[in-house]
């Protein structure tokens, strides 16, 4: 009888490094956020990658930093947790980078009782003898770990360590159904998506201070019926985002909108509000009712 893997595959990094590139590279489909801003991700993202003899569930997390205020805390707090149901962690560095924005985390990884796949990222941006002086340099920073140059954007490498990743794992039951390819519910991705087109489409502060609520996921067999709140901090980030004429907030919706029918295979009507929510990243309570609190 041939033996079943499972286990959990958490990507640690700093922000910007392509976790999230990475990990939609692995599953084939748009889970995580993709921009160039930093600390696009949030929560930590579970996506499903299943096959006849393994069941790989891979964990991105939000960049590592130094928290400012509670939200970051929260953020924080779920990096924290990939360190400890980790069977395998996959640390992403990119080239030119010498470690951790926090110091505790790095010396987690240096004692890490689980395999640690170190993977340099963006060797295309690099030429052979900078890659090679950052093999050396991350071989003696941490001498346990396994070395992949990659390129996850370009997909180099990633069938490899994806290889690997599964020789790795422990002989287990699948986690999840053999069709499930994430854990979040479908708003999350709503949530997700409409968050993302913000980012892209504001600067500054703006998609900082921004938290998305679907309030309405309605589906029939031709469309699905989705009604979203836009959270900010303040009215003049209100105006901002709706612009003038709500030529900007229109802009955000079409995108989206394109976005969540690839997703989802079928025709979608969004529709959405912005409201005013006083300080939410900073109040404990509305972190807990948008999912950030682990306690």
């Amino acid at each position: 009888m041939s033996t079943h893997k499972a286990g959990f595959v958490n990507i640690i990094g700093n922000p910007n490094v392509g976790k999230s590139t990475l990990m939609n590279a692995f599953i084939g489909e748009k889970l995580s956020i993709i921009t160039s801003k930093a600390q696009t991700t949030r929560h930590r993202i579970f996506g499903i990658v299943n096959g006849d003899d393994f069941q790989v569930v891979i964990s991105d997390t939000p960049g590592v930093i130094k928290p400012a205020y509670e939200l970051q805390k929260s953020m924080m707090e779920f990096v924290r947790s990939a360190f400890d149901d980790a069977d395998v962690l996959l640390y992403m560095v990119e080239v030119g980078e010498k470690a951790l924005k926090d110091e505790s985390f790095f010396k987690k990884l240096e004692n890490s009782k689980v395999p640690v796949l170190l993977l340099l990222n963006k060797i295309d941006k690099s030429d052979q003898e900078t890659l090679e002086s950052q093999v050396d340099y991350w071989k003696e920073a941490l001498p346990k770990a396994e070395i992949y140059p990659i390129s996850a954007l370009e997909n180099f490498n990633v069938e490899v360590v994806f290889s690997r990743i599964v020789e790795l794992l422990p002989e287990s039951p699948p986690f999840y159904p053999k069709d499930q390819i994430t854990d979040k519910p479908e708003r999350f991705f709503v949530n997700e998506a409409i968050r993302e087109k913000i980012l892209l489409n504001y600067k500054k502060e703006i998609p900082y201070a921004v938290e998305v609520e679907t309030e309405e996921f309605l589906e029939d067999e031709d469309i699905i019926r989705i009604r979203s709140v836009i959270m900010v901090e303040r009215e003049t980030q209100k105006g901002i985002i709706i612009g003038h004429k709500g030529a900007a907030i229109k802009k955000v919706g079409i995108q989206a909108r394109e976005d969540l029918e690839k997703f989802f295979g079928k025709q979608v009507h969004l529709e959405m509000y912005v409201k005013v929510n006083k300080n939410w990243r900073s109040d404990q309570r509305q972190l807990r009712r948008f999912g950030y609190d682990q306690k």
